[in-house]
């Protein structure tokens, strides 16, 4: 038999987030938790189809004019023009002036594919910042672009579990200009640390002192405040200060469309001149690479963000996710104080969004997960969506039990 050209292929671990699903999943104890992975839970621990997104999906499937016929390369106009208004303000200066570029991409992960693919062929310095730590596909799909220079910026303070803003500015300052720096525009996945608006100021003074250009990844919309315009500061204020700047923005979370796939990317540039030439070169960075984006959840999403009614309805569903997952970091808070684990545990209500960093070490969260059946991610990230007034009391003498005989 011939060598197969296989033969030298070395297989490659799993990625943490899904090999702790299939773990969990595999998991016969009634008592499991799995606190790892990203998505919203409701309180049953359930996913939720939000009640608009349902309706919605009923009256396009009785719409006998829609057909199943290719989107365009840069995907639905109506979409990414709607979703530009939601997140820059409808009246932005920048969509005023004509001079956003929006493509409809695959949810979160596909947009920052294409901006980072854009961003490497045409910045100018060929380096590219992620937060220490940040989201793990950054750095990840930085790499396949061909980003051969990749550096970290301090963003986590460990000993207060808070920003270290300082070390951020410093960072920055001393950033080669024309660097692509990765912000997380709200709901910093996995701290759960997000800046002040009055620390958005700062970092914004220094991007634009430096001439850096900001790639700020909205995943989480909404799901923060429970106010879409709050949550949109940072964007909405680098846009006012006459930055150019790249938004990665996905309606995964905030629409409970994690399937569908649906995400826009925005290019925003200091003059309207600019908008064709860069929806030129997206349209030839997304043509060999999934060619035309899927139509259903663009639809979904256009019809509420586009209907009046509908819109205040998926704004009242986002700011309910938002409340329950307040409500989880406060009940968890709450029975750790009760039961006097030991440390200080007010990060928990501090932190914002779906994340938290516990503070949990490696050791600790490996004996959650042998002797609870608690999964949590190693670096000691859990999704507070996933604690429920069920499982709240057990998660938290377990994180209790592994703090007191688990040392570091």
């Amino acid at each position: 038999m011939a060598k197969s050209f296989f033969h030298d292929i070395e297989p490659v671990p799993v990625d943490e987030t899904f090999r702790l699903l299939d773990q969990f999943n595999s998991d016969t104890s009634p008592n499991k938790v799995n606190l790892g992975i990203g998505v919203y839970r409701t309180n049953e621990g359930k996913p939720w189809i939000l009640p608009v997104v349902s309706s919605t999906e009923m009256a396009l499937a009785a719409d006998k004019t829609l057909n199943h016929e290719y989107l365009s390369i840069d995907g639905m106009k109506e979409f990414y023009t709607a979703a530009s208004r939601l997140i820059l303000g409808a009246d932005s200066p920048a969509i005023v002036e004509n001079r956003v570029c929006a493509v409809q991409v695959l949810s979160g992960t596909g947009s920052l594919r294409i901006l980072l693919e854009f961003t490497k062929r045409f910045m100018p310095a060929k380096v590219v910042y992620t937060p220490k730590p940040s989201w793990g596909n950054h750095a990840k799909i930085a790499r396949d672009v061909g980003f051969t220079d990749r550096r970290e910026y301090r963003y986590y303070n460990k000993e207060t579990r808070g920003l270290d803003l300082n070390g951020m500015l410093e960072d920055l300052q001393n950033a080669p200009e024309g660097s692509v720096i990765i912000l997380h525009g709200c709901g910093q996945n996995p701290t759960g640390v997000d800046p002040s608006a009055e620390e958005w100021v700062k970092i914004a003074e220094v991007v634009k002192a430096k001439h850096l250009f900001p790639l700020l990844d909205y995943a989480y919309l909404g799901l923060i405040s429970g106010d879409i315009d709050e949550d949109a500061f940072a964007v909405r204020h680098f846009v006012s200060q006459g930055i150019e700047l790249a938004v990665a923005q996905s309606f995964a979370k905030n629409f409970g469309l994690y399937s569908s796939r649906i995400g826009c990317a925005f290019l925003i540039a200091n003059s309207s001149e600019y908008v064709n030439t860069i929806r030129s070169q997206l349209k030839v960075i997304i043509r060999p690479m999934w060619s035309n984006p899927p139509v259903q959840g663009a639809r979904i999403v256009t019809t509420v963000l586009n209907n009046p009614a509908l819109l205040t309805e998926w704004k009242e569903c986002v700011a309910s996710m938002s409340k329950r997952i307040k409500s989880a970091r406060e009940s968890l808070f709450q029975k750790m104080r009760g039961l006097g684990t030991p440390g200080n545990w007010d990060h928990i209500v501090k932190h914002c969004g779906m994340f938290t960093f516990t503070g949990l070490s490696p050791k600790q969260v490996k004996y959650l997960l042998e002797k609870y059946h608690i999964y949590a991610m190693g670096n000691g990230r859990i999704n507070m969506c996933t604690v429920t007034t069920s499982n709240v009391e057990y998660v938290a003498k377990g994180i209790d039990d592994a703090v007191r005989n688990i040392k570091e």
